[in-house]
């Protein structure tokens, strides 16, 4: 018998509303991406939704699936735009087409599509580009301090360029910090280039116009406050306990506020499909990320580590929620983990 008093949820939004939704808290984030460093960014994005696209949609066909339905939800673009804003702004086109094309193919498509993926596409996509190309991974970061102009970025993506030069780049934050404390102080890095200008503040306007965005989701009960915070807040209290000294290691506010921090808290975290789903098992699972996300950048040779940090914890992510499963309605305890029958 159905019982009338059984709980049940409503509400107007759909799969398309809220991966839109997704897309427009996006771009403070991403036009903070363009406007400090390089029109790349914007082209990293047609690139890679034009192909995600094209490559879902030849998929689809083939599965004899209706192609214009699964199209319409969205998810290929959100997939593009993650993938945009992680990857180099100046990488040469066919590393974006070649990224994007492995995020539907084999982080989506290959386990049946939206909802059955385990593994968050985009970063899937990241990850392998990143072990198979170094090189390009990690050398083709636009410069704050002389942002490319669009015509430098397509002649740089495309390979336009007559003069040979590959363009102006620079490293992150965090990869600079890495790299040069053992000969530098915080005073070098930090104090000094605050006081004469060339501090690249470019990544903390990113970083804050992401967290604007994360939170007009979390007023529109897009997501839920607790991988954000629990992401955020485990990695605030490594840094503090573990890299109090800024001589020696990477301080709480560059964590906090570089790289890909908080893209990661709100937008890639958070993904509903390779999350944790009980709110117990979401503290956990942000937790570890920020954890594995310290402890990557901190001892491995990443110097940011979302990407690795999310996988990882993808696979956790159904054991978390087997042994946080809350408890079902009608019945006076939750299920704990395995009982065996006998």
């Amino acid at each position: 018998m159905l019982s009338k008093t059984s709980p049940h949820i409503t509400g107007s939004n759909s799969v398309g509303k809220v991966m839109v939704t997704l897309l427009l808290t996006m771009i403070p984030g991403f036009a903070c991406l363009v406007y400090f460093f390089s029109w790349g960014y914007l082209v990293n994005l047609i690139l890679a939704s034009a192909t995600a696209l094209a490559v879902e949609a030849a998929i689809l066909k083939t599965r004899k699936r209706p192609v214009l339905f699964f199209l319409k939800d969205s998810s290929a673009l959100v997939t593009a735009a993650l993938l945009a804003c992680a990857l180099p702004p100046l990488a040469p086109w066919w590393l974006t087409v070649t990224g994007a094309a492995i995020a539907v193919i084999f982080g989506k498509q290959l386990f049946g599509g939206l909802g059955q993926n385990p593994f968050n596409p985009a970063m899937v996509a990241y990850a392998l580009l990143l072990v198979s190309l170094p090189v390009f991974m990690t050398t083709r970061w636009a410069n704050v301090d002389q942002p490319s102009s669009l015509l430098e970025s397509l002649q740089i993506i495309f390979n336009l360029s007559a003069s040979g030069i590959d363009g102006i780049t620079g490293a992150t934050p965090l990869d600079s910090y890495k790299q040069n404390i053992a000969r530098l102080t915080s005073a070098d890095l930090l104090v000094a280039p605050l006081f004469n200008g060339q501090w690249p503040i470019g990544w903390a306007q990113v970083n804050i116009a992401f967290l604007i965005g994360g939170l007009v989701m979390l007023w529109r009960r897009i997501i839920t406050w607790h991988i954000p915070v629990s992401l955020l807040a485990t990695l605030a209290v490594m840094a503090l306990l573990f890299s109090h000294d800024a001589d020696a290691k990477v301080p709480v506010l560059i964590h906090l506020l570089s790289g890909s921090t908080m893209l990661a808290a709100f937008f890639i975290a958070t993904d509903p499909v390779s999350a944790a789903t009980s709110n117990k098992g979401k503290l956990y699972y942000g937790a570890g990320i920020g954890l594995l996300i310290y402890l990557i950048r901190t001892w491995g040779n990443y110097p940011d580590a979302t990407a690795f940090a999310v996988l990882l914890m993808n696979f956790a992510a159904p054991l978390i929620d087997h042994y946080t499963r809350p408890r079902v309605y009608g019945h006076t305890n939750a299920v704990k983990g395995y009982k065996s029958d006998d």
